[in-house]
């Protein structure tokens, strides 16, 4: 699976100002399916880490707000420790900054409120 077509198919994702994190996980899940991505939803990485989708490789991640980017980097660390785990797409209401790699491996963020074109609360 290409990652452009993942990216693709996220870039298409609408929700109103304040969904919760499962409302978001469904969102995902149908712009995945409309675009013909198969995934796997709550995909166990190791032992207590478990990333909300996986599409052969890479992973996706769902945060509701602004999640502190600390924790946010160190959770990505540590699904990224995984060998079967190429590159993670991170998808959160509001832009975190992240680095644009982490051991190596890409990280990208997809900020909902960038989707929209308009600044939400």
């Amino acid at each position: 699976m290409n990652t452009q077509e993942i990216l693709r198919a996220l870039s298409t994702l609408r929700a109103g100002a304040t969904p919760g994190e499962y409302d978001l996980h469904h969102l995902v899940a149908e712009a995945l399916r409309a675009a013909g991505i198969p995934y796997r939803h709550e995909y166990r990485l190791a032992p207590r880490r478990r990333i909300d989708f996986f599409v052969d490789g890479v992973g996706v991640e769902i945060k509701k707000g602004r999640p502190n980017a600390r924790d946010l980097l160190l959770q990505v660390r540590r699904y990224l420790e995984a060998d079967e785990l190429k590159e993670i797409i991170v998808v959160t209401q509001k832009d975190t900054p992240l680095p644009a790699r982490v051991d190596g491996k890409r990280v990208t963020n997809i900020s909902l409120n960038r989707l929209w074109g308009v600044a939400l609360p």
